[in-house]
């Protein structure tokens, strides 16, 4: 099949059940994806709930959402350079280093993100 050709329900199931597969093995070997669920599962329904307006809950949920995906992408990273280079090599440090970076940069968005939104409501 190419990548032309439209998806049906079973390419799309297929797609679905790969993404699962991704999931379940960030949740068994990633300790920190773990901790940005247990955040997620608190305060995504904080968010939804002090966000006044369907664009003020996208910000604080959309904020949220960032920072799991980021840490997939960064473990798929992770894992990629230590099955082609398993002993040190200073281009894999720093695509590494990068990747945490980005994960870190989407972390300081929540933060951004939520204070932008909800400080000046609560400060004035």
């Amino acid at each position: 099949m190419s990548s032309s050709e439209p998806r049906g329900p079973r390419q799309i199931l297929k797609a679905f059940i790969w993404s699962a597969k991704g999931l379940r093995a960030a949740w068994r070997h990633e300790a920190s994806f773990r901790l940005e669920c247990y955040l997620l599962v608190i305060l995504l329904p904080l968010g939804l709930w002090l966000g006044v307006g369907g664009v003020e809950k996208a910000i604080l949920a959309g904020s949220l959402l960032l920072v799991p995906a980021a840490e997939l992408l960064n473990s798929a990273v992770e894992a990629v350079v230590d099955k082609v280079s398993p002993e040190f090599h200073e281009l894999a440090g720093r695509a590494k280093d990068m990747g945490s970076a980005a994960v870190f940069v989407l972390m300081l968005n929540v933060v951004l993100c939520w204070g932008l939104v909800l400080i000046p409501r609560y400060m004035a």
